[in-house]
C-alpha cells in the first residue's frame, strides 16, 4: 500500500533557524506520536521506536532513517526502512524552506509504502490512521517552530500532539 502527504505552513523564524530544528532529529523526532526512543548511529543515521496499534497487530515500529539529502538552508529529504507489527515500510520525507517577508515557508512531503499482513489486516483504516498521524506531526513540528528554539513544545502549544 503506497501512500503520498503534501502540505505547507509558515512559521515567523529564519530559514537557517527551521533547517536547523528540521535536520535535528533530537529536536523533532520526540514529536512523533506514540514516540518511544531514539538511537544515534551518526550525525545522519538514526533509530525511531514508536508504538503501533491496527486491529489487533500491537507493538513497536522500529525504523532506520537515514538524512539522504540535505541543501542548508533550502531543503532536507530522509528516507528510512523499518519493521513494524505485522509488516515493513520504506518511508521518505522532505522539506522545502522559502524566505518570506513574515519567516520561513515550509513545504513539506511524505510517502510510505507498506508491505505485509498489516496492510490487510487495517484495510481502509490504515490511510486515514496515517493521515491522522501525520497531521499530529505537522502540527507538532509546526507548534515547535512557532514556540521556543529548544525544539520543545511550550505549554499553550501542548495540545498540539495529543
Amino acid at each position: 500500500m503506497a501512500m503520498k502527504f503534501t502540505g505547507d505552513f509558515v512559521v515567523k523564524r529564519g530559514r537557517e533557524e527551521v533547517y536547523d530544528f528540521l535536520t535535528d532529529p533530537s529536536r523533532f523526532v520526540p514529536l512523533l506520536p506514540d514516540y518511544q526512543g531514539m538511537t544515534m548511529q551518526d550525525p545522519q543515521t538514526f533509530t525511531v521506536k514508536v508504538n503501533l496499534g491496527v486491529s489487533y497487530l500491537k507493538g513497536i515500529a522500529e525504523v532506520k532513517i537515514l538524512l539522504d539529502k540535505a541543501d542548508r538552508p533550502t531543503y532536507a529529504f530522509y528516507k528510512g526502512q523499518g519493521q513494524l507489527p505485522g509488516g515493513s515500510a520504506s518511508l521518505s520525507a522532505s522539506f522545502d524552506l522559502a524566505d518570506l517577508p513574515e519567516g520561513t515557508k515550509v513545504s513539506w512531503m511524505g510517502e510510505a509504502q507498506i508491505v505485509g499482513k498489516l496492510t490487510s489486516v487495517a484495510g481502509g483504516l490504515l490511510e486515514p490512521l496515517a493521515k491522522k498521524n501525520i497531521r499530529k506531526v505537522i502540527d507538532g513540528l509546526e507548534a515547535a517552530l512557532k514556540g521556543n528554539t529548544d525544539g520543545h513544545l511550550p505549554p499553550e502549544n501542548a495540545a498540539a500532539l495529543e
